[in-house]
């Protein structure tokens, strides 16, 4: 593969530009990127050498000449340029998940005992069967590095919204929505509920495959008063919280809250640092006893240096230390220019490839800046009849940046140039819906419709000859060279209907649908390609078009019986359907990005797709028993799942003339099954423990690839492992708390042909706290102290790309972070 594309779409730092490569699938580098499989809105790399010295014409020639070029064709990169509540105590009861079918609940008190500030995700991890959750920081906040999956299904097939406002995909560098980290300060979240099902019907999502999380955010207190928390860790970790609740301030009961959290912490390898600003102000506004109305806006800004995607063999032979080259600027012109010579420095020779020497560049950056605002009514018209509406808006704004080795900088000749990729999206929305009480039955219905702007120019920057261009900020529009533009236009509607009927105490059958349509426009709005030679750019892929996805039934059955005072079994069936993805042209897996070859244009390509391509859709079946009492709980279900019309990047066509297309490469199955127990033999105590289960395999026996077809039928599902094992060990005594616990992960394939694997790993982290109670004018005067990572392990946390079809190809693998330690001292007022 040409070094020179092959840097990004292993860095995933900058978005790069999908090369005249990525036609060519090397069979060393086979490039299957399924959408959906990495959890990430990937970008492609496929830069050839051959087309960083040869026009585009010669990465025509026949598939002898181009196949050392396709090797790169084939590689994934991301796109680079890519409650506080009342004052509580940690309690631990037989209720501390609020389960009920097939949703689990995760408390503000379960959140509490974890380190301040972490990911409300890697808490789900935690204590959550079937959920797994990686990331290259202590904290799981580094937005490339996070990888969730709940069931096999990653977080960009997963519905999320808070207090009901949609969320979006939840993917890096989203296009669509924005994560809960960057939404939601974790202290002002009162819980957080799973459907590890189907998702439910209301949740307002064109995402969801399997499963849909629900984050609540704390209202404000009726009391006046405030909250701090000051942190300290390892690696100059220091996170800064505050919040004031205004009280109820009139007689109508008006009342809010506003509160700020700075969280900044050094790499714990390489240069750089990472930090994030976070703001939330909420207002509660009740309407005598009708209902209430609530306004919200949430800020973020997130600053980062990233961490070095890796191969597994960069990470076994250089060690888990090894990322960005900065501060070394001299080192970094060295090796890419063995990057674009296709040669490996004398002093790694046996040790890297080409193709790995090439995965290595100066640096990587992002910043990531989001505004949203909502306004919320819950209005009870009559007794029996509920309304709540919701309007909202989200802007996005974004700087994605990485040096890429094989780009040349005209004026200083540097064999490497600064590309980043400039974001703006712009959601607004709102939602509408009636919860109706008749006799026995409960009866929801509600429409949501949403616009998405998206907007994403990929500049260039230029790098001297003794220093390299700022990464973080310094993005002057007369410093930069626009290399290609994009942009989208989004309309989603749903609408939804159920009824949920008492048939007796204790026993409801729910039964509904949705209609889900939306329509994308867009795609290149600007490419420069062929007027940059002197930058050694390649070639791109322009493609532009509409694409819509509809379904005007989607089914959805449930079955809930509580028995015997302690017992309860439940079923759900529900048919999902997704919406395309839509983002970049360097990106990999959707219908726009990374298509066709400089002799079959992208565009050709495109509306050949647009004629065959289905939304992809799954069917969801889960049954379950769960028993819950003062000493014991304990649960166990199994669930399966058809997935159709899976969508996936391929090299497609004759040997001859191979390109990259989006096809339907089939079908994959799914089964599981998650078993948990609880004791609490003596007051404040609670053990649990957790096994899941999953055999999520391919079913396509003729995938075009590399001019002809491979099978991958009967292969298991690539990131998500088979077996994981969970315990926790809860302690309550007095004003004293403890927590240890510890996760299994089993081996995860890096290939679709599974000949590449993530190693299994344990890890284990500890945290201890201490309320003092009231001392001076200060209430709840608490300590904590925690380890993550308790016995240093050195394993493979996130995953960001898209996989390879076989071989250790593409550096989509992040090593977790080492044993770390954390204080922290929090005070009410």
């Amino acid at each position: 593969m040409t070094r020179q594309t092959g840097f990004l779409r292993r860095h995933g730092r900058s978005f790069l530009l999908g090369s005249a490569s990525l036609l060519m699938a090397s069979a060393s580098l086979p490039a299957l990127a399924a959408s959906g499989e990495n959890g990430k809105a990937h970008a492609r790399h496929r830069a050839a050498k051959a087309a960083h010295h040869a026009s585009a014409a010669a990465a025509a020639q026949p598939a002898a000449a181009a196949r050392p070029a396709a090797r790169a064709a084939t590689r994934a990169v991301r796109p680079a340029a890519r409650v506080r509540a009342e004052a509580e105590t940690v309690e631990v009861s037989g209720a501390r998940f609020h389960s009920r079918g097939a949703e689990t609940a995760v408390t503000r008190a379960t959140m509490d005992q974890f380190v301040a500030g972490t990911s409300p995700l890697q808490v789900l991890a935690l204590t959550t069967p079937g959920v797994s959750f990686g990331s290259d920081d202590a904290l799981g906040l580094d937005t490339v590095a996070s990888t969730l999956y709940i069931r096999g299904f990653n977080q960009t097939q997963i519905g999320a919204t808070l207090d009901g406002i949609p969320m979006g995909g939840q993917g890096f560098h989203n296009w669509n929505g924005l994560g809960v980290d960057q939404m939601e300060i974790q202290e002002n979240l009162a819980g957080m509920t799973v459907s590890q099902g189907a998702g439910a019907l209301d949740t307002p999502s064109a995402q969801t495959l399997g499963g849909a999380i629900t984050y609540t955010s704390a209202d404000p207190l009726d009391k006046t008063g405030g909250r701090v928390s000051q942190s300290f860790g390892s690696y100059d970790a220091f996170r800064t919280f505050a919040r004031v609740d205004s009280g109820v301030l009139n007689a109508t009961g008006t009342k809010f809250y506003a509160s700020y959290a700075r969280t900044a912490q050094d790499l714990w390898k390489g240069f750089g640092d990472q930090q994030e600003h976070q703001a939330n102000f909420k207002l509660v506004q009740p309407l005598g006893d009708k209902g209430k109305i609530t306004a919200i806006f949430d800020y973020s800004n997130f600053i980062q240096y990233n961490y070095l995607g890796l191969t597994k063999n960069m990470w076994e032979k250089m060690g888990r230390d090894t990322t960005y080259l900065k501060p070394n600027y001299a080192l970094s012109k060295e090796w890419a220019a063995n990057a674009q010579a296709g040669t490996v420095p004398t002093n790694l020779q046996g040790v890297l490839t080409p193709d790995e020497i090439g995965d290595y560049a100066y640096d990587g950056t992002q910043t990531q800046r989001n505004y949203l605002s909502a306004i919320k009514a819950d209005y009870q018209f009559f007794p029996n009849v509920l309304s709540k509406t919701a309007a909202y808006a989200h802007v996005s704004s974004g700087d994605y940046s990485g040096t890429n080795p094989f780009l040349i900088s005209p004026t200083s000749q540097v064999p490497m140039a600064l590309e980043t990729g400039h974001v703006d999206v712009r959601r607004i929305g709102f939602t509408q819906s009636f919860d109706i009480t008749v006799n026995k039955n409960d009866i929801k219905t509600g429409i949501w419709y949403e616009n998405d702007t998206f907007n994403y120019a990929m500049r260039m920057y230029e790098d001297g000859v003794d220093a390299a261009h700022n990464s973080k900020s310094d993005f002057k529009a007369s410093q930069a060279t626009t290399w290609w533009a994009d942009s989208f236009n989004t309309n989603t509607f749903q609408y939804y209907l159920q009824d949920t009927y008492h048939i007796i105490p204790g026993m409801t059958v729910t039964a509904g649908f949705r209609s889900l349509l939306q329509t994308t426009h867009g795609g290149t709005s600007v490419d420069n390609t062929s007027s940059l030679s002197d930058w050694g750019v390649y070639y791109s892929h322009p493609a532009s078009g509409s694409m819509t996805a509809a379904n005007a039934f989607l089914p959805h059955f449930n079955f809930d019986y509580h028995f015997l005072d302690h017992h309860e079994v439940y079923f759900d069936i529900a048919e999902n359907m997704r919406a395309y993805d839509y983002g970049t042209q360097s990106g990999s897996g959707n219908p726009w990005g990374g298509l066709g070859n400089s002799g079959n244009p992208a565009q050709t390509v495109f509306n050949a797709n647009k004629n065959s391509l289905k939304p992809e859709r799954t069917w969801n079946y889960v049954v379950g028993y769960r028993y819950d009492s003062r000493m014991f709980s304990a649960s166990v279900d199994y669930y399966h799942t058809d997935y159709y019309n899976r969508l996936a990047a391929i090299t497609a066509g004759s040997t001859s003339n191979m390109y990259s297309s989006i096809e339907n490469v089939g079908r994959e199955s799914m089964n599981g099954a998650d078993v948990m127990g609880a004791i609490r033999p003596v007051r404040g105590l609670e053990i649990s423990n957790s096994f899941s289960w999953n055999d999520a395999v391919y079913q396509d026996a003729h995938v075009p690839y590399n001019g002809s077809t491979i099978s991958i039928k009967g292969k298991h599902q690539v990131f998500y492992p088979k077996f994981m094992y969970k315990a926790n060990l809860s302690y309550t005594w007095r004003q004293a708390t403890f927590n240890f616990n510890a996760t299994y992960s089993s081996a995860r394939p890096m290939t679709y042909m599974n000949d590449v694997k993530i190693p299994a790993y344990w890890t284990s982290n500890l945290s201890a706290a201490y309320n003092f109670g009231r001392i001076g004018f200060a209430n709840n005067l608490k300590t904590t102290f925690g380890i993550t990572n308790l016995f240093n392990k050195n394993y493979i946390g996130g995953v960001y790309g898209a996989a390879s079809m076989s071989g250790d190809d593409n550096p989509v693998l992040y090593v977790a972070a080492p044993r770390e330690f954390f204080g922290t001292v929090s005070a009410e007022f």
